[in-house]
C-alpha cells in the first residue's frame, strides 16, 4: 500500500505517524515544499522573540525520527493530481504513485491588493524564510507598521513588541481579533495593547505603500489620510485554505476541500485534513473550515486511520481559540457569537481587563468568550462541547456567568 501525504505541517506529520502505527508494512511519503525539517508555524513568534533557535520550531526534535519510522520525506511542490491514474505530479516533472492520498495542504496568506505590497521592506510572517527576513529589519527602535490584528496578527504583534520596535497596528475591523472576540472584548484588547506602548488603529485600511520622499524607508498611507513612516511593513491580513491542488483532481471545494466525517473527499481514495479541509461543524452540521491545530491533528488521525483500513469518524469540528496578547489571555469556544433566537449574558470589568460572555441555545451553553480569566477555561470548553442540558443551571449562569465549575459538575452528575 502506497500512502502519500501532501503537506508536512502538524496534520501531515501526525497523519504519517498514525499511518505507520496502523499499517507497519506500507510505504508512507510525506511531501513538503520547503527545504528542511517539518516545523510549526505557531513557533515562529518564539523564534522572533529570540526564545528559541530555528531547531526549536521543528515539529519533531529527535534526530532521525522520520527515518526510524520509515516515513520518507520528499521535498518538492505538488502541482497536480491525476486521480484516474492515482499519481501526484511534481514541479520537477516527476510523479508519485499512491493508493491513498491525504491533502494536508494547509492555508496560505492573503495578499491584499494594495499598491506597493511587493516593495522591499514589506513582508509576511508565515514561513521560516519570512521570519528570517523580518528579523533582519525588526531591530530595536525600528518603525514597524503591521496590517491586520486577527489571531495570527496578534501573535506576531507580541513578538514584534518584544523585539523593541515602535509598532503601529492597522486593523480594518472595528476591534481587534474580530473573528474570535465580541465587540466589547476586542475593544478591551485594543486598550490593553495601547497601555503596553503599541499603537492600534481600528476601522481603518492601508491604501498604499510607497518609498518615502523624505528619505524614510517606506511611507504607509491610511484611509484616514494619515501617512506612517516605516522601516518594515508586516502583512498579516489573514489566510485562506489551499485548495488549488484539490481542484486539479476535480474534488468538491467551496471555502475549503469538502470532506465527510471520515475525512474523505468526493474521491474515496483522497482524504483531506487540517486548515484546508471543510468539515461538518459539531452542532450546526454546516460545513466549515476550522483552522486551529487541535482540530487539524484530530482530523489527521481520523483520516490516517481510515486510509489504513480502519473505521473511525470525526464528531465534528469545534471552534476553540486561546490567545496571549502581551500577557492578556483571551479565549473563545463554540458558537461564541451566538445564534438567532439565542440568549446571552456578559460580565465586564474594564479596569482589571476581565470579561466573560456566554451564549445559550435553549438550555444548552453553545459558546463562550473570556478575557483575563483562565481558571475555568477548560471547564467552559467541556460544558459547551458536551452539549449537555443545563436545566436550572441556565438561570444560575445568567445570574453569575463565573459559576461555571458548579454548573459543569452538576451536569456531569446528572448525565451519570
Amino acid at each position: 500500500m502506497n500512502h502519500v501525504i501532501i503537506g508536512n505541517g502538524p496534520a501531515g506529520v501526525v497523519a504519517a505517524e498514525t499511518l505507520r502505527k496502523a499499517d507497519p508494512l506500507a510505504s508512507v511519503k510525506l511531501v513538503g515544499d520547503e527545504a528542511g525539517a517539518p516545523y510549526s508555524r505557531m513557533a515562529i513568534p518564539y523564534l522572533l522573540m529570540g526564545r528559541i533557535a530555528e531547531p526549536g520550531t521543528h515539529l519533531r526534535k529527535t534526530p532521525g525520527h522520520f527515518e526510524r519510522l520509515r516515513i520518507e520525506p520528499v521535498t518538492g511542490r505538488a502541482t497536480a493530481i491525476d486521480a484516474a491514474a492515482r499519481r501526484v505530479k511534481m514541479a520537477d516533472g516527476s510523479d508519485i504513485p499512491y493508493d491513498k492520498l491525504l491533502l494536508a495542504t494547509g492555508a496560505k496568506p492573503v495578499q491584499p491588493a494594495i499598491p506597493g505590497i511587493d516593495l522591499p521592506g514589506v513582508h509576511q510572517c508565515w514561513t521560516l524564510e519570512d521570519a528570517r527576513n523580518v528579523m533582519k529589519l525588526a531591530k530595536p527602535g525600528a518603525r514597524v507598521v503591521q496590517m491586520g490584528a486577527g489571531f495570527i496578527g496578534c501573535i506576531i504583534l507580541e513578538a514584534l513588541a518584544e523585539r523593541g520596535v515602535k509598532l503601529t497596528v492597522v486593523e480594518m475591523g472595528n476591534r481587534m481579533v474580530p473573528r474570535m472576540m465580541t465587540e466589547k472584548a476586542g475593544g478591551m484588547i485594543k486598550r490593553w495593547c495601547e497601555s503596553k506602548g503599541v499603537r492600534v488603529i481600528t476601522s481603518t485600511k492601508v491604501e498604499a505603500i510607497s518609498p518615502s520622499s523624505k528619505g524614510e524607508a517606506l511611507s504607509v498611507k491610511l484611509s484616514t489620510g494619515e501617512l506612517l513612516p516605516a522601516d518594515l511593513v508586516i502583512s498579516a491580513t489573514g489566510v485562506r485554505p489551499s485548495v488549488e491542488l484539490a481542484q486539479t483532481a476535480e474534488l468538491t471545494t467551496q471555502v475549503g476541500i469538502r470532506v465527510n466525517n471520515r475525512m474523505q473527499t468526493s474521491d474515496p481514495d483522497i482524504y483531506a485534513a487540517g486548515d484546508a479541509a471543510q468539515a461538518e461543524e459539531l452542532y450546526t452540521r454546516s460545513f466549515v473550515v476550522n483552522a486551529v491545530q487541535p482540530n487539524a491533528v484530530e482530523q489527521a488521525r481520523v483520516a490516517a486511520t481510515n486510509m489504513a483500513g480502519g473505521d473511525t469518524t470525526s464528531p465534528g469540528a469545534f471552534a476553540m481559540n486561546v490567545l496571549d496578547t502581551l500577557g492578556l489571555i483571551a479565549a473563545s469556544f463554540g458558537q461564541w457569537q451566538g445564534v438567532p433566537g439565542g440568549e446571552s449574558v456578559e460580565r465586564v470589568d474594564e479596569q482589571d481587563y476581565r470579561y466573560i460572555g456566554l451564549q445559550f441555545d435553549g438550555d444548552r451553553l453553545i459558546g463562550a468568550t473570556t478575557l483575563g480569566l483562565t481558571d475555568h477555561v477548560g471547564v467552559l470548553r467541556g460544558l459547551i462541547q458536551s452539549g449537555r442540558p443545563l436545566k436550572s443551571w441556565k438561570s444560575a449562569l445568567q445570574k453569575d456567568p463565573l459559576d461555571v465549575m458548579r454548573a459543569y459538575l452538576a451536569t456531569v452528575q446528572a448525565a451519570a
